[in-house]
């Protein structure tokens, strides 16, 4: 049984969070395992089991990103590049994670990647340069801001999907899924550099 399926909720990226809430408490006390404690073990561990699932599926469906993310992965999709999976993996390994820079954002992130690398070395020496520094708060300004307007965007995907879902349309399905993949990939990565920025302005 998928999330979805559990709260009896159709694959719908736009979701009434306070239903969702109620029934995430409903459950609970339904499932609380001082219920169970004189069923037979069989009983008891079943009802533990469907505790675990209903806490996993009301983290993921309450956070967007993490909705938007599960959805594509019951549609067969892993965004794996820019996942903690990946993120993991790389610093087990010693490796560089390997991700996709967004076309549209290859002259701003290779301006980044230069100012980033000089106020490395300018601390590495203990040299302070005020005007780089304004210029990493003005870079991390503009990223902030393109991390408010995927949201935007993504919330206006949510609708395609849910229109398309209703409506059984697996073409603008097909589209809306492709579209949501490739935005939160650009997502990733521009959380990844204002992580970045962050910590060199530290």
């Amino acid at each position: 049984m998928n999330y979805f399926e559990f709260f009896t909720l159709p694959r719908h990226l736009h979701i009434d969070i306070p239903a969702l809430e109620k029934q995430f408490y409903v459950l609970s006390r339904k499932l609380h395992p001082d219920r169970f404690a004189g069923r037979p073990p069989a009983e008891q561990e079943a009802a533990l089991t469907q505790a675990s699932l209903l806490n996993d599926a009301y983290r993921a469906l309450k956070d967007p990103i993490a909705r938007t993310q599960y959805l594509l992965t019951l549609e067969g999709v892993q965004l794996e590049e820019q996942s903690k999976s990946a993120t993991d993996a790389a610093r087990a390994s010693g490796e560089q994670k390997k991700q996709i820079v967004p076309p549209e954002l290859l002259e701003e992130v290779f301006e980044l990647n230069m100012q980033l690398a000089e106020m490395r070395a300018n601390k590495q020496m203990g040299e302070e340069e005020p005007e780089l520094r304004r210029d990493l708060l003005t870079a991390k300004d503009a990223f902030d801001q393109k991390m408010v307007d995927t949201q935007v965007e993504l919330e206006s995907l949510w609708s395609q999907w849910d229109s398309a879902l209703d409506s059984a349309d697996e073409p603008a399905k097909l589209a809306s899924r492709d579209a949501m993949v490739t935005l939160l990939n650009k997502r990733g990565y521009i959380r990844n550099l204002v992580r970045d920025v962050n910590e060199a302005l530290e």
